[in-house]
């Protein structure tokens, strides 16, 4: 089992910044995808963005430019830095990790974009 959670949602006035952040503990390993992914009122859940073993990412083309996801594997977070917010970024946003044998998700942390 591997177990998360997220910090660091919030409002935010357009054009601003956040900094989300996720803690795993558990089963983590090195090799396991771990990313972010958001769900807005009324639509699918989506990814935003993944970083894999040796630090690989892929961002959705909405975020491109805007979203920076990292991670610390000696601490097992991933953090996704958010610039230039937009109000059609406001969502729940989720951890999530992947692995061979499962897919595990966090409680979410809600992010509003709004003046």
């Amino acid at each position: 089992q591997v177990q998360l959670v997220e910090s660091g949602g919030g409002l935010v006035q357009p054009g601003g910044s956040l900094r989300l952040s996720c803690a795993a503990s558990g089963r983590i390993s090195s090799n396991d995808v771990m990313g972010w992914c958001r769900q807005a009122p009324g639509k699918q859940r989506e990814l935003v963005a993944v970083i894999s073993r040796g630090g690989i990412t892929n961002y959705a083309t909405s975020v491109k430019g805007r979203f920076t996801i990292s991670r610390d594997f000696a601490k097992n977070t991933v953090d996704l830095q958010m610039n230039s917010l937009q109000p059609e970024d406001t969502a729940v946003y989720y951890c999530n990790v992947q692995n061979a044998i499962a897919e595990y998700w966090g409680q979410g942390t809600q992010v509003t974009v709004s003046l």
